[in-house]
């Protein structure tokens, strides 16, 4: 199911469109890479300024402009290996839509009207991230270089150590934003929309003490934190070790151990697992590419974070919440009734989400102002698989592992460094969205990173 249009050479009755300008010449429809860069340079601004995810969305339009510019000038259009399957994905998420006034067994009884504004936003994103992920892959090296995409993402991993240290020192830490000021009373109040334009540091929760801070800038939430943690870590070593030299390499290395503190003040079990699963994958490769080193660098970087979790509170923090597994049994609930609402509509799903009835021990419990996480609980919230298979049913589910599945097998011979970091990536994704939803940071550094194994494949491999 690939679908990739490569320039070729006009044969003998052919037609390539060739657009020229008022004196005959052709124009050079390159394309800029400010869209892209300035989505990553400068998101920590967006984020302050109230658009943070928006700004996904605000960018596709440009973009969109753009590729259609660039086409109409004769230019090849190409679109990534695998795209058939996204297609599959898009056209289940846009026929889903149609079931949102369905109100499966066990849920909150509701509208279409009243969901039709979190899904159209869904599909929308989901939108997006496609154009940023076709805009991404046809910048050449001589528009956006590849190092410098890789510094920009080894640059958000900084950012997001950054935000996680503000949220441990300030988690109250919050204001209201110039988009947030803008907005109606009546609008700007709704949970939705606060979520989408009130910049925080830390969500406060009780689960091994009472209001424990756990970092969230500027991701929004202590999850999304987490899972983007572990999408950017890696382009943060590419970046240093491709600028060769030993400043860039000594702060790389002097931020991946301060990061340390808040990843585990996160009290975030997906991202050590997360962590995990990116260690092991990207050192099987090397193995398999004859560089042992990396045994000895895993056992050395073992070590050290043996030695800071045993000689410092870390250590302790851990343990507690190893002990305090509260969320596990509501994680088991929501997972039963997505498979549960999965079986009622197999095929296109119900288009979003919903809200249970009651907790999971009683219907008769649900949210109150004494006790916001009582009840209610959100089917497809707690994990990007079921929340595929509760909103979008097989077709969505299969083209949306489809796609990124068969980039993890058609590159799966690119062994240099980029190549690496971009497939495991991918693969601590799939281990995440056990857990996390991926929509809309994390999902945009996976197609970043997939476009960037694809520009790889027809580009040349780049260390």
């Amino acid at each position: 199911m690939t679908a990739v249009s490569q320039a070729s050479s006009p044969g003998p009755g052919s037609f390539t469109p060739v657009a020229r300008s008022g004196h005959g010449v052709r124009r050079n429809r390159a394309l800029p890479a400010w869209p892209v860069a300035s989505i990553l340079a400068f998101y920590p601004i967006w984020w302050a300024l109230g658009l943070g995810v928006l700004i996904f969305a605000l960018m596709a339009v440009p973009m969109l402009f753009l590729l259609i510019r660039r086409r109409a000038a004769g230019r090849p259009l190409r679109l990534p290996p695998g795209f058939g399957w996204w297609v599959v994905f898009l056209i289940a998420v846009v026929v889903s839509i149609g079931a949102l006034g369905a109100d499966p067994a066990g849920t909150v009884a509701g509208h279409a009207t009243g969901r039709l504004l979190p899904a159209g936003y869904k599909a929308i994103m989901y939108a997006s991230l496609t154009v940023l992920l076709v805009y991404t892959g046809n910048l050449t090296d001589a528009e956006l270089p590849r190092r410098r995409l890789v510094k920009l993402l080894g640059w958000l991993f900084v950012v997001t150590v950054l935000g996680g240290l503000l949220g441990m020192v300030a988690g109250s830490f919050e204001f209201t934003s110039p988009v947030e000021w803008l907005l109606p009373p009546g609008v700007r109040n709704k949970g939705f929309v606060q979520s989408l334009v009130h910049p925080y540091a830390a969500q406060i929760m009780d689960i091994v003490g009472e209001g424990q801070p756990r970092p969230a800038a500027p991701w929004g939430y202590t999850n999304t934190w987490g899972n983007n943690f572990c999408l950017l870590a890696g382009w943060l070593v590419v970046a240093a070790w491709q600028n060769g030299s030993g400043r860039a390499k000594f702060w790389a290395v002097v931020c991946l151990v301060v990061s340390i503190v808040p990843a585990v003040v996160s009290l975030n079990r997906g991202l050590w697992i997360g962590l995990g699963v990116l260690v092991v994958y990207v050192a099987v490769r090397y193995v398999l590419a004859g560089k042992l080193w990396i045994v000895g660098a895993v056992a050395a970087a073992s070590a050290l974070l043996f030695v800071a979790l045993v000689a410092t509170p870390l250590g302790g923090v851990v343990g507690a919440r190893l002990d305090n597994g509260k969320s596990n049994g509501v994680r088991s609930f929501l997972i039963d009734r997505a498979i549960e609402g999965f079986r009622g509509s197999p095929v296109v799903g119900y288009g979003g989400t919903r809200n249970t009835l009651g907790g999971r021990n009683s219907i008769t419990v649900g949210e109150s102002a004494g006790c916001e996480r009582c009840g209610n609980f959100t089917v497809g919230g707690n994990g990007q698989l079921w929340q595929l298979l509760f909103a979008h049913g097989a077709a969505g589910t299969v083209g949306y592992l489809g796609f990124f599945a068969y980039g993890l097998w058609r590159f799966r011979r690119d062994r240099s460094a980029i190549g690496v970091a971009g497939s495991a990536a991918i693969v601590t994704s799939f281990s995440a969205m056990l857990w996390y939803n991926s929509l809309v940071t994390p999902l945009a550094f996976m197609v970043l990173a997939f476009a960037l194994l694809w520009r790889n494949s027809t580009e040349g491999e780049t260390t």
